[in-house]
């Protein structure tokens, strides 16, 4: 995992390795500065009369030792910011093109407010994570070496009293970690939960103000928050243990080196230690000491990370369940469209309850198909499996005589048009979005394919026309004219398929009856399958399909389903009289 994570340094590998030796050069000389203050003291002012050469000898010496470190430190900050910044950069975009790649049902089980979450919070602890690492990890254990080393060198007895200390901070420091590594894992998860309030509430804020729900959500926010709040309050209570025993640990061992030290001196007259040697020692065990401290902070702060590592792991390591066969199809010869004997449940191991269940359709390519049913017909899920947004549970799907699973995907897709249920539109201008369609589509088939869209007309109303800004979701237009322009988007694709579900329900009768009239002129050819509320939508397909709790209820003409489908003849003559639209809308 951890290799797998930190792969995404890469390029910046060297600045990670020349990090660490330059922390190396950094410390060493800062445990090099209290030896030679020692000789300062000793052998330049611990002298009858002093001696100002040596002063003046190891005073600069302790200078240089200083600017030559400050220069290691700076170089090593540097290093490390690149080697981080560097790292998150490549991180996120190993995790942004794995979630490209992730079919339906991978995204619905991360959902999107924690797909956000590790994209951005989750990234930036590891992110800490990799300078912590790289800088301070490296230092404390550097730091207490090189100290440890110079002080065996000037007593080993006295030395023994941290080999003493060290034991009871890592038994101590390893039960913190223990108890609160779970608290953080659940409260990053708590972190997608708050995400998704916020989420939900801003794109639906329209009508939390209509009906007049702010306090309501309000309240979903601040239990939420508290959650959070409650979860990271267990966690300090528990790590808020680490600095008294750090604190504890390290004057305790301070007094007893001062009383053992004291003590060396007065009963050998200062021949086994001088005021000098017990000054550096001093210095010595407070580096050392400081670097325990900093080296359980280091640890608390990995605890935390270690959530977030292994939330970016689950994303990186998802296996989408739809990818592309060993030699693939690269072109889709027609739109004609066969489904066998296919069932499919939403279930990632085909257990769960079926939507669709032993489909049977022969869709010749250029044929007109309608299809209406009620809530939760399955009547979109049945139209996704023809572009592989899913792939069928059992049975299987034919586009142009080849099994779905066969053709490259891209190739697939590029045939297929869909407008989904809930239109999107991205900030930036109108030719912007309708270039999603065709990248390099000139004005003039923009233009076009507005105009069978019937949206060429109030889009040369606009004061920009089509370099009218869209706003983020589309919400400077209405929702017909959002419905419009994506069925434009489509059209610029120019696909063997073209699939609108539910994508007029938002315009008139006459502008829906001017769309489809524009189809049947101009697109002859490809295969249009239309998911409509209105039988007036559909009446004039070459086949109409009734769906009814993820079955074929029925399958034909208009006029032969009047006839021998009770499904059908029942909403018809209820839109007849005025009974209002059938519920189309997918549940």
């Amino acid at each position: 995992m951890i290799k797998r994570v930190f792969g995404a340094i890469r390029e910046f590998k060297v600045y990670v390795i020349l990090a660490p030796i330059l922390v190396g050069l950094e410390v060493f000389l800062e445990v090099l500065s209290p030896y030679l203050m020692a000789q300062l003291l000793d052998k330049g002012l611990n002298v009858p009369g002093g001696n100002m050469g040596q002063i003046v000898k190891y005073g600069l010496l302790i200078a240089a030792c200083a600017l030559v470190s400050l220069i290691f430190g700076a170089s090593c900050g540097v290093a490390t910011s690149r080697a981080s910044a560097g790292f998150a950069r490549n991180l996120r975009h190993d995790m942004y093109h794995k979630v490209q790649e992730f079919s339906f049902a991978s995204i619905d089980k991360f959902s999107t407010a924690s797909i956000v979450t590790r994209l951005t919070s989750d990234v930036s602890r590891v992110q800490q994570a990799l300078m912590t690492v790289v800088r301070v990890l490296v230092r404390c254990p550097l730091m207490m070496i090189f100290s440890l080393i110079f002080c065996l060198r000037i007593n080993g007895k006295i030395t023994l009293i941290f080999l003493c200390a060290v034991p009871v901070l890592a038994v101590g420091l390893f039960t913190l970690m223990h108890f609160a590594h779970p608290i953080f894992d659940r409260v990053f998860k708590k972190y997608d939960r708050l995400n998704e309030v916020v989420e939900e509430d801003l794109r639906g804020i329209r009508v939390v103000k209509s009906f007049v729900r702010e306090d309501f959500e309000r309240k979903k926010f601040k239990t939420a928050s508290d959650d959070i709040f409650n979860e990271f309050v267990m966690a300090e209570r528990i790590l808020s243990f680490n600095r008294p025993l750090m604190m504890v640990c390290m004057y305790t061992c301070q007094l007893l080196v001062y009383w053992l030290g004291a003590q060396i001196i007065v009963n050998s007259g200062g021949t086994e230690m001088t005021v000098g040697t017990l000054t550096s020692f001093m210095s010595y065990s407070t580096q050392l000491l400081m670097s325990l401290m900093m080296l359980s902070q280091v640890f608390v702060m990995i605890t935390m990370s270690r959530a977030s590592i292994l939330r970016v792991d689950e994303l990186l390591t998802e296996k989408s369940d739809i990818q592309n066969p060993a030699n693939p199809v690269m072109e889709v010869k027609d739109g004609s469209v066969k489904f066998k004997n296919v069932n499919f449940s939403y279930g990632r191991t085909g257990d769960g309850r079926l939507c669709l269940n032993d489909i049977n359709l022969d869709i010749k390519s250029g044929e007109t198909v309608g299809i209406i049913g009620g809530t939760g017909s399955s009547k979109s899920t049945l139209v996704q499996l023809i572009p592989r947004l899913y792939d069928v549970t059992g049975g299987s799907i034919e586009v142009g005589g080849v099994d779905v699973r066969d053709y490259d995907m891209n190739a697939l897709r590029e045939s297929v048009s869909v407008v989904l249920q809930k239109n999107v539109l991205f900030s930036g201008t109108l030719k912007d979005n309708l270039r999603w369609g065709k990248e390099d589509a000139t004005d003039e088939e923009m233009i076009h394919a507005c105009q069978l869209a019937q949206a060429h007309g109030f889009i040369s109303e606009m004061p920009e026309g089509y370099d009218t800004y869209i706003e983020q979701g589309g919400s400077n237009v209405s929702g017909g004219q959002k419905q419009r322009i994506c069925i434009a988007r489509a059209l610029l694709k120019k696909p063997k398929i073209l699939i609108l579900d539910d994508s007029t329900s938002a315009v008139d009768t006459a502008t829906d009856a001017s769309i489809r009239r524009a189809f049947r002129e101009e697109i002859p050819d490809t295969t249009k399958f239309i998911i409509a509320q209105r039988i007036a939508s559909v009446q004039d397909a070459d086949k109409i399909i009734v769906m009814e709790n993820g079955r074929i209820d029925g399958i034909g003409t208009h006029d032969e389903l009047l006839e021998n489908n009770e499904i059908y003849r029942e909403v018809y003559m209820s839109q007849q009289k005025g009974g209002g639209d059938f519920d189309g809308e997918e549940g």
